[in-house]
């Protein structure tokens, strides 16, 4: 039996460089619709963030990032965060 992932691949990209890369357990946020989390395998998801705090979940530690814009992407376990746009 294949093993099913437990993480997903975080990756926060700015226009000039990218500002965070790695393994999360999960990814929490709000958006004009309310809060939502992104766990491994989740489906294909885009949504625009407007000044809300990204918390991403290293297992570790909980990382924290807001900017006033920014897209969260996901796409086949691979969460894109794109900011300053």
């Amino acid at each position: 039996m294949a093993d099913v992932p437990s993480r997903l691949h975080v990756k926060i990209n700015s226009p000039e460089k990218i500002i965070w890369e790695g393994d999360a357990m999960s990814v929490s946020s709000s958006n004009a619709r309310g809060p939502f989390d992104v766990l491994a395998l989740h489906a294909n998801f885009v949504t625009l963030i407007e000044k809300q705090t990204i918390y991403i979940n290293t297992g570790t530690e909980v990382k924290e990032f807001t900017w006033d814009h920014c897209v969260l992407y996901c796409h086949k376990n691979n969460l894109s965060i794109f900011t300053n746009l």
